[in-house]
């Protein structure tokens, strides 16, 4: 018997006529939720005066938002697939919105702490389905611009956190960060009912609940022992035991994942190179990118001695290469030119470029740094939407949601790793050039301790050195996973290109 003929392709779903005023609504919403992953950093010492909030308590408002929005982005892709992407995104902004509010009427640390993590949540559900809804409502001709857009956003919210909560700071108490969100989700709560188009999949589908159980309470504690690290020290017990069971923890989701007849993450995905390629790229470019934002606030606060606003105005450069590039469309015709592979090697290449630049012409002045942080712009608008574009390529149109939670996991995982590391780089090169006689727990507690000004400035220089070995660090690591991932996307491709020639000859 001949074998039966190929079934033929469904015909791609025509664009959505109202997508670019729908993208503009869901970039909208988009854009508060990166804001608060960065502007509450600005308002630690409101928070320490007005709420007498300790050193712990300010850590956990700052990572409590990021650890709850990080465990679960996975299980919320894999509900808005399956309950709907339109629905998930209006409960999203509505929690987001009520933790908000929450938030900004706090009255004592606790209360903040719980109105982030109920922030986070909502956080989780915008980020997954924002990107879910661009794949679903754009076609393969400009899905890339519009992927590049949301990515825009996503640098844009992070970049400009500081800059937007000094100046907010500057006029108002600290809630308002918080409140001026809630004009915002209602705005897009009504826009979303109104406009975006309901999507997502029942059919031959069963829930995971415990894949989806496995898996936030895996990236949960991972992110967490990555979070704690600085603080604890990265041999302590606080962080080995939660790094150690959320490995274990993640290795039973794999392992469940492998034999569920309907999982919430089809292992399969990583087989293809497409996808683990962008996967890698999408750690490194946020590990570069976090990192370095870190460090650069303390550069030119402790070092260069700018105030909170002056110093977030002057990280701003990073975002408007982005925004520049990606809004003029500039970024999306050079990745189709470059191909996918080539735009992630170019652009990771100039993140790599823009730390080192950074490192070696920054130390002692803006000049330098203002060079880094333009062409790490580029380099992000250029490697981000071709990785995000990838990874969404190499998954079904029905499995958006998962995909855009594996984004959104990668970049958060990257986040934390990008701190955690250079900030270990940075402090293990203080302490060594720091005098023993001074100590070396922080840069303020060392120039409170110094004796007389040329001590000063020597632990100032000591700092200023680790600071250059940190982003050197960051920046060979960028170099070297992009060149991976673009080798990896260019076999892949190629593979794709022989098997298509080979269905072609048997038909």
């Amino acid at each position: 018997m001949s074998a039966a003929p190929p079934a033929p392709h469904a015909p791609a779903p025509a664009p959505h006529p109202q997508r670019w005023l729908i993208l503009g609504v869901i970039m909208l919403a988009q854009l508060t939720v990166m804001l608060d992953n960065t502007v509450l950093g600005v308002a630690i010492p409101s928070l320490t005066r007005e709420l007498h909030a300790s050193t712990t308590d300010i850590q956990w408002m700052i990572n409590a938002y990021a650890l709850v929005q990080s465990g679960l982005l996975l299980t919320a892709g894999n509900a808005a697939d399956r309950y709907g992407r339109k629905k998930l995104l209006l409960i999203g902004l509505a929690l987001f919105g009520i933790g908000s509010l929450a938030a900004g009427l706090s009255q004592t640390s606790g209360q903040l702490i719980a109105a982030r993590a109920g922030m986070g949540v909502g956080g989780a559900l915008l980020i997954t389905t924002t990107l879910a809804v661009v794949v679903q409502i754009f076609d393969d001709t400009e899905r890339v611009k519009a992927i590049g857009i949301w990515s825009t956003v996503n640098s844009l919210g992070f970049a400009a956190g500081p800059l937007l909560g000094g100046v907010v700071l500057d006029h108002f108490w600290w809630g308002a960060i918080f409140l001026i969100n809630i004009p915002v989700a209602v705005l897009a709560l009504v826009a979303v009912a109104a406009l975006v188009p309901e999507s997502g999949t029942k059919r031959g589908t069963r829930p995971d609940p415990l894949g989806a159980l496995l898996s936030t309470a895996g990236m949960t504690t991972v992110v967490y022992a990555i979070i704690t690290g600085p603080e604890h020290g990265w041999g302590s017990a606080p962080v080995l035991v939660p790094a150690a069971a959320g490995v274990l923890v993640l290795g039973l989701f794999v392992r469940w994942e492998l034999r569920v007849p309907h999982p919430m993450l089809d292992m399969r995905f990583f087989r293809d190179q497409r996808f683990t390629g962008a996967v890698g790229g999408v750690i490194l470019v946020a590990f570069g990118m976090s990192g370095s934002l870190f460090l650069l606030t303390q550069h030119l606060q402790f070092v260069l001695g700018y105030g909170p606003l002056d110093a977030g105005l002057r990280t701003a450069p990073l975002a408007v290469a982005v925004v520049v590039l990606n809004l003029s469309g500039i970024g999306a015709r050079l990745i189709v030119k470059l191909g996918t592979p080539g735009a992630i090697g170019t652009g990771m290449t100039l993140v790599a470029a823009g730390l080192a630049a950074i490192a070696l012409l920054g130390a002692h002045g803006y000049g330098g740094m203002l060079l880094g942080l333009v062409v790490m712009g580029a380099g992000i608008a250029l490697s981000m939407p071709a990785m995000a574009n990838a990874i969404m390529s190499a998954i079904p149109p029905e499995k958006a949601g998962v995909g855009a939670g594996i984004n959104g996991t990668l970049a958060e995982f990257g986040n934390g790793l990008g701190v955690a590391v250079l900030g270990a780089v940075l402090n293990s090169r203080f302490a060594a050039l720091v005098p023993a006689a001074v100590g070396a727990a922080s840069l303020p507690a060392a120039l409170a301790a110094a004796d007389g000004e040329a001590e000063r400035l020597r632990i100032a220089d000591a700092f200023a050195s680790g600071l250059e070995t940190s982003q050197l660090a960051g920046a060979a690591a960028v170099l070297a996973g992009g060149l991976l991932a673009a080798l990896l996307l260019r076999r892949a491709e190629r593979a794709h290109r022989t098997e298509s020639s080979d269905v072609a000859a048997t038909t």
